[in-house]
C-alpha cells in the first residue's frame, strides 16, 4: 500500500530546518519521496497532519518493569510469567506513545530478546527491539537482583559470552552503585576498570556495543577509560569525565526522567525511603552536570530508564521535554537526541525521514518546534508503514 501524508511541518530527525507544506509518500515500509508544495503525489491512502516527525527511539527503557513505586521489592513476588506478559504490554504500550525503536537494557528473564524475535516476525505488536539480556555487576551490587553476577575479567568476559549465546544485540555493564538497590551507593564503584574492559573487548569482538550504568564521577570515567560506546545516566560527572567523553566520542544517554519521577512522587509515601533520599540527592547535581555536559559538546542521545519508579513506557515524550526543560536544548534539538542521535547510538537505520529509511513516523496536531509537549499524544503512529496507533 501506498500511503501519503500531507504535513504542514516536517522535521526529518536532522538539525535542518523543517521542511513545511509537504507530502511524504510511504512504499513497502520505507519513505519513497518527500514531494514539495504542488507537486501530484498517487497513493492508496492519504492522511493529514499539522506536523510529521520520525518515531522515537529510547535507548534505554527496561520492559519487565512497569513504573512501580518499589522496584527492588515487585521483583521478589512477581512470577517469571508475569514479567514475561508485562514486557509484552509494556512493548505495546511504548509503541502507542510513539516509540518505534526501544533498546532494553537489562531484565531477570530477558523477555525482551524473545520479544524482540517475536516482534520482527510480526507475532506481536512493539517496537523494533535492541537487547542487552541480562545486565553484568559484581557480586551483590546494583541490579544483582536481575543482572548476571562477574568477578574479573575473565568472568566479565565469559559473562558477555552468555549474553551473546542468549541472543542479546548489546551488553549493559555496571560500573556503580545506583538509586533502586537497596545498600547501592550511587557516588561508588562497582566493577572496575579492567573488568568492563575485558568485557568490552570480548563484546566488540562480536558485534555488540556496550553501555555502561554509571552515575559516580570515578565510576564514569572508569568506564569511559575502557570504552564503552555509551555513559548511561552519567550524574555525578565532572570537567575530566566531559573531555573524555569528548575524545573518545562517547555517547551520554542522561535518563532524567528516572530521578525527575522519583523526586516529583516523593511525597506519595509509596516508595523505600532509600530510593527517595538517593534520587533527590541526584535529582538537581543531575541538572547541573549534565547540561554542562551538553553545553560543553558532549553527544547527549535520548533514552528515559522506562520501567523505573512512576516512569511508564508509554510516557518517553516526558524524557524529551525534560532535555528541554532541563538542558537547554531547543526542542528540535531534544528531538533530534530522541531520534537520528538514539538511532546512531543503537547501530540502527531509524532516526530519519529521507527516501529509503524506514517508514517509522508519528502524525501530530501541533508543530513540536514550538509546542515539544505535541509528543505526548501522537494522532497516528506508523511502523515500517504500517499504522498502528490512531488517536
Amino acid at each position: 500500500m501506498r500511503i501519503a501524508i500531507r504535513t504542514g511541518t516536517l522535521y526529518d530527525g536532522s538539525a535542518n530546518p523543517p521542511r513545511t507544506r509537504v507530502t511524504l509518500l510511504i512504499e513497502n515500509g520505507r519513505v519513497g519521496r518527500i514531494a514539495g508544495d504542488g507537486e501530484t503525489v498517487e497513493a492508496d491512502r492519504t492522511y493529514e497532519a499539522a506536523c510529521v516527525v520520525p518515531g522515537l527511539i529510547n535507548a534505554h527503557a527496561h520492559l519487565e518493569m512497569n513504573g512501580e513505586p518499589d522496584t527492588q521489592g515487585i521483583y521478589l513476588i512477581r512470577t517469571p510469567t508475569e514479567r514475561t506478559l508485562d514486557a509484552a504490554r509494556n512493548a505495546r504500550l511504548a509503541l502507542e506513545g510513539g516509540v518505534t525503536t526501544l533498546r532494553d537494557l537489562g531484565g531477570k528473564e530477558s523477555n525482551a530478546v524473545a520479544l524482540r524475535d517475536a516482534i520482527a516476525k510480526g507475532d506481536h505488536v512493539g517496537p523494533t527491539i535492541v537487547a542487552a539480556g541480562r545486565a553484568l555487576c559484581m557480586t551483590g551490587g546494583h541490579g544483582a537482583f536481575i543482572g548476571r553476577e562477574t568477578d574479573g575479567p575473565w568472568d566479565a568476559r565469559k559473562g558477555v559470552r552468555e549474553q551473546l549465546k542468549a541472543g542479546a544485540s548489546c551488553i549493559k555493564l555496571i560500573a556503580t552503585g545506583g538509586v533502586l538497590t537497596k545498600g547501592a551507593v550511587p557516588g561508588l564503584d562497582q566493577l572496575s576498570e579492567e573488568e568492563m574492559r575485558a568485557a568490552i573487548v570480548e563484546a566488540h569482538t562480536h558485534g555488540l556495543r556496550v553501555a555502561a550504568h554509571a552515575i559516580g564521577t570515578n565510576g564514569i570515567k572508569n568506564a569511559l577509560r575502557a570504552g564503552v560506546d555509551s555513559i548511561e545516566h552519567g550524574h555525578l560527572l565532572d570537567d575530566e569525565a566531559i573531555e573524555l567523553f569528548k575524545a573518545r566520542g562517547t555517547y551520554l544517554v542522561p535518563t532524567l526522567a528516572a530521578v525527575s519521577c522519583i523526586y516529583e512522587n516523593a511525597a506519595s509515601g509509596a516508595q523505600p525511603d532509600f530510593v527517595v533520599r538517593k534520587a533527590t540527592e541526584l535529582y538537581e547535581r543531575a541538572q547541573v552536570n549534565i547540561g554542562k555536559a551538553w553545553r560543553a559538546g558532549v553527544t547527549i542521545a535520548g533514552g528515559s530508564d522506562a520501567g523505573t519508579p512512576y516512569n511508564r513506557h508509554q510516557d518517553y515524550a516526558y524524557e524529551v521535554e525534560l532535555m528541554s526543560t532541563m538542558l537547554g536544548m531547543s526542542a528540535q534539538q531534544a528531538l533530534v537526541a530522541a531520534t537520528a542521535t538514539a538511532g546512531a547510538l543503537l547501530g540502527v537505520d531509524a532516526g530519519t525521514l529521507a527516501p529509503e529509511r524506514p517508514a517509522d513516523l508519528l502524525l501530530l496536531d501541533r508543530d513540536v518546534g514550538t509546542d515539544v509537549g505535541a509528543l505526548r499524544s501522537p494522532r497516528v503512529v506508523i511502523k515500517g508503514g504500517v499504522v498502528v496507533q490512531t488517536g
